[in-house]
């Protein structure tokens, strides 16, 4: 195995003293530049604060443009039922309409979006979730960042914070060195909580049981899908597809025969912002944590080997109908992690509700 093991008994050492320059003194600093970032650096700026936002990559956008999470999945109250007619449209079919819970920054940067032709606005026929293109996203997301007045930085990884009683400001690595940016407030947008728990907030991972949180995946796009081949499939096998996944017979059978290895019984296809494109997301890593280096790297390497990545992409080629012709566009530029540190609140809320808070 060519990654580097982690050390069972490890050493520690005192690293020596050093300095940092003080970058920026803000309103209100946002580490982080996914939706949630975005979010909250707009809201801020629209009120008339100096903000700054500081990503660890070169674009914005998260998971959604680093690693090709999409759609945006539906933020509408109601569900329906699964309808035969929804079988092939790759799009979940348990999204029903309804109103909006989510509107704000959100609904001014979806419409930017959406007239920008980067996105197709949530609907019944794309099950009230949001194709968007990632590129076009990151162009809407930075213009928004311009017009707002708000100040970023990119290429910064947050490693620490400072203040004696409560975060003051939050040191950044960077290319010119260590940089040390200030703020009144500070919005933890990292995704992992990197600063709320470098502050010392509480927290758990995974399930009580037994620590364990929802795998990894690294997800690609394939383009050049013919759907009306896809379509006449299912229609022949309706058994053999339940919205974005399926595929479960020629999946055994690949697996059967040597020619696919997946952690996994079936493949998701979800439609995206062009017609002839698919995102693909079926790679699977159990057992790691996205807060372990370690596991980071086995993660990349495990989905990206020859006997996995490879063989997903000539599988869905050859093998799944729609793909004969189709080629790869893109792979995530890193493996997406759903779960990692969840932060403790006064009173935590489960799919069962919220039994410690009276006011619920």
């Amino acid at each position: 195995m060519p990654v580097l093991p982690q050390p069972s008994e490890p050493s520690i050492i005192t690293l020596p003293p050093r300095t940092a320059t003080v970058a920026y003194k803000a309103d209100v600093l946002v580490v982080g530049g996914g939706p949630a970032g975005l979010g909250a650096a707009l809201g801020a700026a629209w009120t008339g604060a100096d903000v700054v936002l500081v990503e660890r990559y070169g674009f914005l956008g998260g998971n959604a443009t680093v690693s090709l999470v999409m759609p945006l999945m539906s933020f509408h109250t109601q569900r329906q039922l699964p309808t035969a007619s929804d079988r092939t449209r790759l799009f979940p079919d348990d999204h029903g309409e309804g109103n909006p819970v989510v509107a704000g920054a959100l609904k001014v940067f979806l419409d930017r979006l959406i007239k920008a032709g980067g996105a197709i606005a949530p609907s019944k026929s794309t099950g009230y979730t949001v194709p968007f293109d990632p590129e076009i996203f990151k162009l809407v997301a930075l213009d928004m960042l311009d017009a707002a007045g708000v100040k970023f930085l990119f290429h910064s990884f947050a490693s620490g914070v400072l203040g004696e009683y409560e975060p003051e400001a939050v040191i950044f690595e960077t290319k010119s060195g260590p940089l040390v940016i200030a703020a009144d407030a500070i919005v933890d947008c990292t995704g992992d909580g990197d600063i709320a728990i470098a502050a010392g907030a509480p927290y758990e991972v995974g399930r009580v049981e037994d620590g364990l949180v929802q795998p990894m995946t690294l997800m690609f796009r394939m383009v050049e899908f013919e759907r009306p081949e896809f379509t006449a499939y299912i229609q022949q096998n309706p058994s053999q597809w339940r919205g974005v996944h399926g595929l479960w017979d020629l999946v055994q059978k690949a697996s059967m025969a040597g020619d696919l290895d997946l952690p996994r019984e079936d493949i998701l296809f979800f439609g995206s912002a062009h017609k002839q494109e698919v995102s693909v997301n079926s790679t699977r890593v159990t057992n790691v944590l996205g807060t372990n280096v370690w596991d980071l790297s086995y993660a990349e390497w495990c989905s990206r080997r020859p006997e996995v990545q490879p063989d997903l992409e000539i599988s869905c080629v050859t093998m799944f109908p729609g793909s004969k012709d189709s080629t790869l566009a893109r792979v995530g530029s890193k493996c997406w992690r759903s779960e990692t540190r969840l932060v403790l609140g006064d009173y935590p809320v489960d799919w069962r509700g919220c039994g410690h808070c009276p006011q619920v």
